[in-house]
């Protein structure tokens, strides 16, 4: 698959519309769980049919997601990450498409304690978001969620390490609005021009077309989907992109590490 081109997408099944952009609301702090899972193309076309069945696709539809991670000078946090701590943290900046320097992104402290993911983040163009990363210029009304942000950055002093951008669909469950799966393709990801506003282009992360799927849940994932998942020969995987891009490729830069396929 070409760098720019979509996978199979699928039509929706009776009734599943998509949502309204009415019906999309920005939460600054959330706990849920994650499980990832890493598909062929072939689970992912199967798959994808059977899930509209219950599940109805986000307003925003296809979208590019890109990513600035933050890390301390020897990548202190994503070290620690992949050994699978209890708990671990780690901050980026996110966009939904390419901003411009008056664009909207997200600042966010994304943490994982005992098999829960907690996300801290707050929106604001990015100027503001400068001035609060490199002045601590309080910019945004969730005061809390920026004093922990300035916390972060006194503690760890990190810097951009890697940009990483991804298209995504995302379904939603049309009974439990807490219950999403995402499907991530087109993985890249740079080490170079890390701003946010440079450009959404990239080296791929995979030797090969793999999809990134995710379900995010308040609660244990339901017994209809994990029996769906069993039945297609689809199980969890402990994967990260950045922790991905880290082991096979920004280690062996600092570090001379050799270069670790990583695949599911």
């Amino acid at each position: 698959m070409s760098m720019r081109e979509k996978p199979y997408i699928g039509s929706a099944a009776a009734g599943a519309e998509p949502l309204q952009d009415g019906e999309r609301t920005i939460l600054y702090s959330f706990q849920r769980y994650e499980t990832k899972y890493l598909l062929k193309q072939d689970q992912y076309r199967k798959l994808l049919p059977l899930l509209r069945t219950r599940l109805t696709q986000d307003a925003g539809g296809v979208y590019t997601i890109c990513n600035i991670y933050y890390d301390t000078d020897n990548f202190d946090l994503i070290r620690a990450s992949i050994e699978k701590p209890v708990y671990k943290e780690k901050f980026r900046l996110r966009s939904y498409g390419i901003p411009d320097e008056n664009g909207i992104v997200f600042a966010e402290i994304k943490k994982k304690f005992d098999g829960i993911v907690y996300k801290r983040r707050i929106d604001a163009s990015v100027g503001d978001i400068r001035e609060l990363i490199e002045k601590g210029t309080e910019i945004h009304r969730e005061q809390q969620i920026q004093r922990e942000l300035k916390w972060f950055f006194c503690r760890y002093r990190p810097v951009p390490k890697a940009f990483i951008g991804y298209e995504r669909l995302a379904l939603i469950d049309r009974e439990d609005a807490d219950l999403r799966v995402t499907f991530d393709w087109n993985v890249r990801w740079r080490d170079r021009g890390l701003d946010i506003c440079a450009g959404d282009q990239g080296e791929p992360l995979f030797e090969d077309d793999r999809v990134v799927m995710e379900i995010k849940s308040a609660a244990a994932i339901p017994l209809w989907l994990v029996s769906m998942l069993s039945q297609q020969g689809i199980y969890p995987t402990g994967f990260s992109k950045y922790g991905t891009c880290y082991q096979k490729y920004l280690a062996q830069q600092k570090f001379g590490k050799g270069r670790v396929k990583i695949y599911a």
